[in-house]
């Protein structure tokens, strides 16, 4: 009988890698330092060429694709998606803004502050310029999603279509196969500099507070959805919730929406939903509904500001949150695939120069997302199906009966 090998996950992976990067930015020289930290700024080069050719694909596709629905339902369906990953995000800065201050204590905020100039060189870096940046990247993927939805085997052909998903393939493997196993070289270099520079241990003094925030924050929003769902279609959320047990369990193993919808569509079964319903719900909505991966970031970025002195308000947040809102749609099924989409929108709260994809300050929002990602994952999963249940009862009551 062969043995199972055993493969290490990514939050494993990332935790052994910011414990490495303490432990080399406190006791290695300097010299050694620099290497990590050159090693890591050419991955994040990378990491910027890369990002407007994955929102190109992904955002393109996931547009193209949704045209493969049912006529109201689909529009329905993506309408309670979209607003449901609003008000989570709106949510989660509400409790954050008001919860988060009282963890940044004057210490720790001292500290971060004096530290903020001091930083590693690399000793060398490689400049390579984006094909696109990321504004007109998410424009042109709007455009051909857009005109792809509609237009698509009427009045022009599939070639173009075909295109973008084999290009949407080899963005896929390119994501799988060097960005996600690289991501502990980036996370390690920023923490070895961090650590170097004696920022490290203020800043962590702060999160573990913010995990523990978040992940309460993902519990009350499921419960939320199904209160809502039970309310409309008049069954027991309790039961509801129940019944979402095994796939909640199963989106936090595998960290992936996709990977997690079989799984889903049993839960979706034990709902009463429909087979034709929930054929259709769970996998649209798990790749466009984020509530939990909204959640997530942000509450880190509204921790990351309170930390960097950054001022935000609502006023910036909302448009964050309706951008991202889209941005996300199909986003990677892979560990991660919600943080990579997000990064080049930072700027929109944190401003050009702290927004920087491939600086520090998104690092860290990188590595606080991702360690936390597979309950925002299991909060998205477990919201497809209180949609699911919803939109059942709007089938049969109204559009059924009227068909």
């Amino acid at each position: 009988m062969e043995k199972k090998k055993f493969k290490l996950g990514l939050v494993p992976k990332l935790l052994i890698a910011i414990v490495l990067g303490i432990l080399i930015g406190q006791f290695m020289p300097e010299w050694f330092c620099r290497i990590v930290v050159t090693a890591s700024g050419i991955f994040s080069t990378f990491l910027s060429f890369v990002i407007p050719l994955m929102i190109l694909a992904y955002v393109t596709m996931g547009i193209a694709d949704l045209s493969q629905g049912a006529g109201k339902l689909l529009l329905i369906t993506v309408l309670i998606a979209y607003a449901s990953t609003l008000l989570a995000g709106s949510g989660s800065y509400f409790v954050a803004s008001n919860l988060f201050p009282g963890f940044m204590s004057p210490e720790a905020m001292a500290q971060i502050e004096a530290t903020s100039g001091i930083s590693l060189s690399p000793y060398f870096s490689v400049p390579v310029s984006p094909l696109l940046d990321t504004l007109g990247a998410v424009v042109l993927a709007f455009i051909l999603g857009l005109c792809l939805s509609m237009l698509k085997g009427k009045e022009i052909g599939t070639t173009l279509y075909d295109f973008m998903k084999d290009f949407s393939g080899i963005i896929d493997k390119v994501l799988h196969s060097a960005i996600i196993p690289l991501l502990p070289l980036y996370i390690c270099g920023t923490f070895v500099d961090m650590t170097r520079s004696g920022r490290t241990f203020a800043i962590l003094s702060i999160l573990w507070k913010v995990f523990l925030v978040v992940i309460l924050m993902h519990l009350v929003c499921i419960f939320l959805q199904f209160l809502v769902a039970g309310s409309i279609s008049r069954k027991n959320p309790f039961t509801l919730l129940k019944n979402q047990i095994p796939g909640y369990t199963t989106a936090l193993g595998t960290q992936s929406s996709a990977a997690t919808i079989p799984v889903n569509l049993e839960c979706a079964r034990a709902d009463g939903i429909s087979e034709e319903i929930r054929n259709f719900v769970v996998p649209l909505c798990a790749n466009v509904h984020m509530a939990g991966s909204m959640i997530t970031i942000t509450a880190c970025a509204t921790a990351v500001c309170l930390m960097n002195q950054i001022p935000i308000s609502l006023a910036t947040v909302i448009p964050f949150i309706m951008t991202l809102g889209v941005a996300m749609v199909a986003s990677p099924g892979a560990p991660g695939g919600s943080i990579m989409t997000a990064l080049p929108f930072l700027y929109m709260i944190f401003g050009a120069e702290a927004g920087n994809p491939d600086g520090p300050i998104c690092a860290i929002m990188v590595a606080l997302y991702i360690t936390q990602d597979s309950f925002g994952t299991a909060c998205n999963v477990s919201g497809d199906n209180a949609i699911g249940v919803i939109i059942e009862t709007i089938y049969q009551k109204f559009i059924r009966q009227t068909a």
